[in-house]
């Protein structure tokens, strides 16, 4: 049985020869860009892109109505927020004017008992 042989520089060039050929003879089998199913490629591949250009679209068109849709829903909550504060603040303001007049009116009693005393 004999022994593996080392294959020799002219072994390799050949070999290295071949490779490019075969690479040169793959590319020279490929289709060109006027070949019908290349075109089909092509026009699938666009067809393709431009279904997600409009689903990214369609995308960002729903999150810029869910983000108004929110900042109309703050805007709203902080109308109400205020609209409280004003009734609270009117409510203590009520509050206040009725204690001060029963106060007064207190006030007005003492003094009146006090003047039929003299």
């Amino acid at each position: 049985m004999s022994g593996f042989k080392e294959p020799g520089f002219a072994d390799r060039q050949k070999a290295a020869l071949q490779a490019r050929q075969n690479l040169l003879n793959k590319f020279r089998t490929q289709p060109g860009a006027d070949d019908p199913t290349v075109k089909a490629r092509a026009e699938e591949r666009a067809a393709i892109a431009e279904r997600r250009a409009k689903a990214r679209e369609a995308r960002e068109i729903e999150k810029a109505e869910r983000k108004r849709r929110e900042e109309e829903a703050a805007a709203a909550e902080a109308a109400r927020i205020a609209r409280e504060k004003e009734e609270e603040t009117a409510r203590l303001a009520a509050l206040e004017a009725e204690q001060k007049a029963k106060r007064d009116a207190r006030y007005a009693a003492r003094k009146e008992r006090g003047k039929k005393k003299r």
